[in-house]
């Protein structure tokens, strides 16, 4: 099921990366955000947390800048946090520990770093290649981790329990939660019904009940067919499958040329390689599909913006992502999709083809709706 885990009124999606040391997972983060994280061929040369910000790609807001205007153009953005290679044992002290997975627990979702390439001379933490390996070996810290912190809500909550009974729920789905840990088997495929379950445990803020995308790192010559004939990333593909995760393939070294184009330079030098899409492109979209997001727009002489909400968001609710004044006075929404919008060339000549719709509190949102929202506070 998508989950939408983007604080309100926060306007950029979150996303960690973790993965094992060498995997490529400092290149691809530097790449996706030219934040200059330190990337050499040796274990945990990432110890700090590192943190970029991307503005995500969207035609439609260069065309509504130019139709109106428009003093600013602010897109969405994604901000991504790239904390230290994890290693066998790490919960454990092993390698640097597992300190900074705290730096992530606030993330949307996670970007799960995997070598499905081989190398003699990039090392290996392990000393060979297997995906599914270090998948569950990352999974096994996550959960180590996660068990942690149910461990102190357990304890907690058993002491309050004394003088509130109503927190006898609370406490059997904790324990569930536990012992499925304690069978290796991560919170997000832990099966739960009623929505306050769901709602409780996302409350808990476990890193294993986080959606997960599977970045796989091949080499330039598995780019092309997009990894169909490496046998390392369609394990991974499957693994992503069965447990209803996301996966794409990457390239961290073409990434990191990429990074250094301008958009025309980056356009050709995909088409030489044979692909339409980078690794960047890949990831937001599998952002957006997994964590079930879409972007409305808003335009005018001031800016012309992208906003993200979750797919089914009613309009008061969309309204409330730019300010909560919006959200409580909510009158309408003046609504007229993007397509529509261009097609007539302005937003009075949409209105007077019947195309600028006045929608109500039980309105949802639908990706590519320019809206202007009416209120009263």
């Amino acid at each position: 099921m998508p989950r939408n885990l983007c604080v309100e009124g926060r306007n950029e999606m979150k996303l960690g990366i973790v993965g094992l040391p060498n995997v490529g997972k400092s290149t691809l983060f530097n790449c996706l955000t030219k934040g200059g994280a330190e990337s050499a061929n040796y274990p945990f040369c990432t110890i700090a947390p590192n943190v970029g910000i991307v503005t995500v790609p969207d035609e439609r807001l260069e065309v509504l800048t130019q139709l109106n205007a428009s003093k600013k153009t602010i897109p969405a953005a994604i901000e991504f946090v790239d904390i230290a290679g994890l290693v066998k044992g790490a919960s454990k002290g092993e390698g640097l520990g597992n300190q900074f997975l705290g730096n992530i627990r606030e993330v949307d979702a996670i970007i799960h770093a995997v070598r499905c390439f081989e190398d003699s001379n990039v090392v290996h933490v392990e000393g060979s290649v297997d995906p599914i390996r270090d998948i569950e070996t990352i999974n096994l810290e996550l959960i180590f981790a996660d068990m942690e912190v149910l461990d102190r809500r357990i304890s907690k909550t058993t002491k309050s329990l004394k003088g509130d009974k109503s927190l006898s729920k609370e406490l059997d789905i904790l324990k569930k939660i536990k012992a499925s840990l304690e069978d290796e088997i991560v919170a997000r495929n832990i099966e739960f019904e009623q929505q306050e379950e769901i709602e409780f445990i996302q409350s808990l803020n476990l890193l294993t009940y986080k959606p997960v995308i599977y970045a796989s790192n091949v080499t330039e010559d598995d780019l092309a067919d997009d990894g169909l004939s490496n046998d390392y990333v369609q394990a991974v593909k499957e693994y992503a499958q069965n447990e209803g995760s996301a996966a794409f393939v990457v390239c961290a070294k073409i990434e990191q040329e990429i990074a250094e184009l301008d958009e025309e330079e980056k356009k050709l030098f995909l088409e030489d390689l044979g692909i339409t899409n980078s690794g960047l492109d890949k990831l937001i979209g599998a952002s957006y599909s997994l964590l079930g997001l879409i972007s409305f727009l808003t335009s005018g002489e001031q800016e012309t913006r992208a906003w993200t909400i979750k797919k089914g968001t009613k309009a008061p609710g969309a309204a409330g992502k730019i300010h909560t004044d919006f959200e409580k006075g909510f009158i309408r929404a003046e609504t007229v999709s993007y397509e529509d919008l261009i097609s007539c060339g302005n937003h009075s000549t949409a209105k007077e083809k019947g195309l600028v719709r006045l929608e109500g509190k039980d309105y949802v949102v639908q990706d590519g709706d320019v809206i202007i929202f009416r209120f009263n506070v």
